[in-house]
């Protein structure tokens, strides 16, 4: 077809955007490598010793990344599913921190990317090198404090603080000691304090009792507790360690902070770094509600004077009334009543942080709740500030959008929140974490509309990444960097999978547009038709909970397979029954679209009902639309097509996960094949082969049916 998905290329094509940050020129280090072995050579020897196979994208990945961390200047990698980028980045990481005697920081998205690494590809991947390295490589993961069980608050030292539904229902109040009492036993047992290591988990407001944040925190020298540590145990060992594994959420908190949180560092690798920009505004958000405000009151307790408490209390209440009138969405203006509300919980806050005045000496117990209702009252102060600040700008200069959310939708009811996040984070990305160090960043999706340049200009990095140079070069070699910004090169290793000969992509181009009430009956006809052509082996993709749930319910009437729905269990289990039975169907919704790895016959189809747009009262995205088209670009292709390019790759990438799958990636919106921006999106997929023709795809997939039940 003449409208096929364009092969992506190894750099972006130049881009108009323009960036006023101080740029960061390339920092070639010494060339002093303790006489160890050049990467390749180290390559080789781990992918024998692991049990591997050569792979010429991961050799060309490993020698850029090399490259990068040798001249200094940033890197940006594509590695398709299956190249193994993991041990191409491992490798001259490990080889740069040890002929350094340097700490190299890699970041991760996802909790099982986290485990996957410190488990088990690092382990191995330290054994195998030992005797090239000289020695062996040491290794640490590294959380924010919150994720770590605080001594002091398990012994009693910090006040417990029951809130919401508890307060009043014994039941819950029940469950709630339980669940404490539970941690209280596990601290006894635990040799890391780790959350993500008590399983079953606990919901978050039982964690809240025996954990703080890094402001809630005494500090090592204060607490009675401190030399047992478990936070600053994970700290003391990430600062001693060649491979520091942590978090984007961490990353960010690192680069914004005054202080310091992971370990001294000159080099980054960003791993799943299409998240990398949601990830650092979801921690740069932050927001007002009248719970908060309730318990900021409750931890000054007999702290402060009554009446300066109670001036808080008011406020909270005043703001309470306030949002009954607002509705939800984007703020343009601040109403009156409003910003009267949030100046009363500025100064409120302010007064009550007066009335503590300077630190003095105390018992830990006093110390804790002094330090624990400072933290809050410091948080509603600044955030109250924010708010206020973030309309005075003209509309269109803004930096941070504020909207009001109210409870929907079929989940856990949540009070009404004001909340604040930045517009972009690109600046803040520039100057904090290119600026200070060199970053690699890599995921299986970076390239959208065939270019670096679109996520390039979200990280803040100029236009038209050059393409990455050979690894024999030395840095006196190279180009002078350009003057608009960091110089950065960009290279799409490509994939080991042969995309044309082992997919399809299916637009169903003869369906009509997506309404807004849930699928159409054409939508469900269609869907019922590939599911039974493919004998189930079905992953569908859902823009909404409930579109998933509606295709589920009428599904099950009309075909003969096993289909389970997202919610029905744990996603884990879900995943796991729909990998070990082959004839099952699973459907569900965003939250599935990387998190499901299922190579072989139980997933030959996978299912898109629509392009995944950002809901159009989305605030932030709105904003984002509004503030590109202010300097003159395409708001709508710039930040919804962006935001669907990303997630329409992350899901037809669930497709092929081993050199031997096949199958179908198939698109119900017949937009992505008619509208204007469809180009855009499909040179964002992997290049399978295109066709909308339905009987070719039936076809196909009785076809590989029946090769599948032989």
């Amino acid at each position: 077809m003449s409208d096929a998905p364009a092969s992506m290329t190894s750099a972006g094509e130049a881009g108009t955007a323009t960036l006023d940050d101080p740029e960061r020129e390339p920092t070639p280090r010494s060339s002093d490598d303790g006489g160890l072995p050049p990467v390749d050579e180290l390559l080789t020897a781990a992918v024998a010793a692991l049990g591997g196979a050569p792979r010429p994208g991961q050799q060309r990945m490993a020698q850029a990344v090399a490259r990068a961390v040798d001249t200094g200047e940033h890197l940006a990698v594509q590695a398709g599913t299956g190249t193994g980028k993991s041990l191409a980045y491992l490798v001259p990481a490990l080889r740069h921190a040890v002929a350094h005697s340097t700490t190299v920081v890699v970041s991760t998205a996802t909790i099982a990317l986290q485990r996957q690494l410190v488990d088990r590809d690092l382990p191995r991947l330290a054994k195998a090198l030992a005797p090239l390295l000289g020695r062996e490589p040491t290794v640490a993961i590294l959380k924010g404090r919150r994720n770590y069980l605080c001594l002091n608050r398990v012994h009693g030292d910090a006040p417990e603080e029951p809130e919401g539904t508890a307060l009043f229902d014994a039941f819950e109040l029940s469950a709630l000691s339980r669940q404490v009492r539970r941690l209280h036993e596990w601290s006894s047992d635990t040799e890391t304090g780790d959350r993500d290591e008590l399983v079953p988990g606990v919901p978050e407001q039982a964690w809240r009792q025996v954990s703080v944040t890094a402001k809630e925190c005494l500090g090592m020298s204060k607490c009675p507790v401190g030399s047992d540590c478990f936070a600053e145990r994970a700290r003391a060992e990430a600062s001693r360690a060649d491979i520091v594994v942590t978090n984007h959420a961490l990353l960010a908190i690192d680069a914004m902070g005054d202080a310091p949180v992971l370990p001294e560092h000159e080099v980054v690798i960003v791993d799943e770094a299409h998240d990398l920009v949601d990830r650092v505004t979801s921690v740069a958000t932050v927001q007002l509600t009248a719970a908060e405000i309730a318990t900021a009151v409750r931890r000054c307790g007999r702290l402060i004077p009554e009446d300066i408490a109670d001036r808080l209390a008011e406020a909270g209440d005043g703001l309470a009334l306030t949002f009954e009138d607002l509705s939800p969405g984007e703020l343009l203006a601040l109403p009156p009543a409003l910003g009267g509300a949030v100046a009363a919980v500025r100064d409120a806050a302010h007064a009550c942080l007066s009335a503590f005045g300077p630190n003095r000496r105390e018992d830990a117990e006093a110390s804790a709740a002094r330090k624990m209702a400072v933290s809050g009252l410091d948080e509603l102060h600044d955030t109250a500030v924010r708010l206020l600040d973030a309309f005075e700008p003209e509309l269109t200069e803004r930096r941070d959008v504020v909207w009001l959310t109210r409870p929907w939708g079929d989940g856990p009811a949540t009070p009404p929140a004001l909340r604040v996040a930045p517009i972009g984070v690109g600046g803040l990305l520039r100057e904090k974490l290119f600026g200070p160090r060199t970053v690699v960043l890599t995921s299986a999706t970076l390239t959208l509309g065939g270019s670096f340049d679109t996520l390039g200009r979200q990280w803040g990095l100029p236009a038209g990444p050059r393409p990455a140079a050979p690894v024999d070069g030395v840095a006196t070699e190279e180009e002078p960097p350009r003057s608009d910004g960091p110089a950065w090169s960009g290279l799409d290793v490509g994939s080991p999978f042969d995309h044309p000969r082992s997919g399809i992509l299916y637009v169903a181009r003869h369906l009509p547009k997506p309404g807004r009430d849930g699928l159409p009956p054409e939508y469900l006809d269609e869907l019922a038709e590939l599911v039974t052509a493919a004998g189930g082996r079905t992953l569908g993709l859902f823009s909404s909970t409930r579109a998933a749930k509606q295709a589920a319910e009428v599904l099950r009437e009309r075909v003969d397979v096993p289909l389970l729905c997202q919610g029905d269990d744990s996603t884990p289990l879900l995943v796991r029954e729909f990998s070990e039975d082959p004839a099952a169907c699973l459907f569900g919704t965003l939250s599935l679209w990387q998190g499901v790895d299922v190579p072989g016959p139980s997933l030959q189809l996978v299912v898109m009902d629509r392009i995944p747009f950002p809901r159009p009262d989305d605030p932030l995205a709105t904003a984002r639309q509004r503030a590109v088209a202010a300097r003159g670009g395409n708001g709508f292709l710039s930040v919804a097509g962006t935001h669907a390019a990303l997630l329409l790759a992350q899901g037809a990438g669930r497709l092929l996960r081993s050199v031997h799958d096949r199958g179908v990636v198939a698109v119900l919106d017949p937009r992505l094949m008619t509208a204007g921006y469809g180009g855009f999106l499909r040179a964002s997929l992997p290049p399978f082969w295109p066709t909308t023709d339905p009987g070719v795809v039936r076809g196909a997939l009785e076809r590989l049916r029946r090769a599948a039940e032989d």
